[in-house]
């Protein structure tokens, strides 16, 4: 085909050629069908392995009582917190 090059090197040309050619149309093709099809607004209903949460308070087992002591051990903990 070209008579300063060597066959080696005409068939990586054609090999990328091909390549970029297969790219191009991977592209066109992937931004056609972005172009036309968008989901709906309301089709989103979130993960389905994370359930939402019901109520404010939070399911029973979320939460702990605490003993005296630990109640005011934790006040003490948040008084030294510095304050902002």
């Amino acid at each position: 085909m070209f008579p300063s090059i060597s066959l080696a090197q005409e068939i990586g040309l054609a090999v990328l050629l091909v390549a970029a050619l297969v790219w191009v149309l991977g592209l066109g093709h992937m931004l056609w069908d972005s172009r036309f099809h968008h989901p709906e607004p309301d089709a989103y209903e979130g993960l389905s392995a994370i359930p939402s949460q019901r109520t404010a308070t939070g399911h029973p087992l979320e939460s702990v009582e605490l003993t005296p002591a630990e109640q005011q051990a934790f006040a003490g903990l948040v008084r030294s917190f510095p304050q902002p």
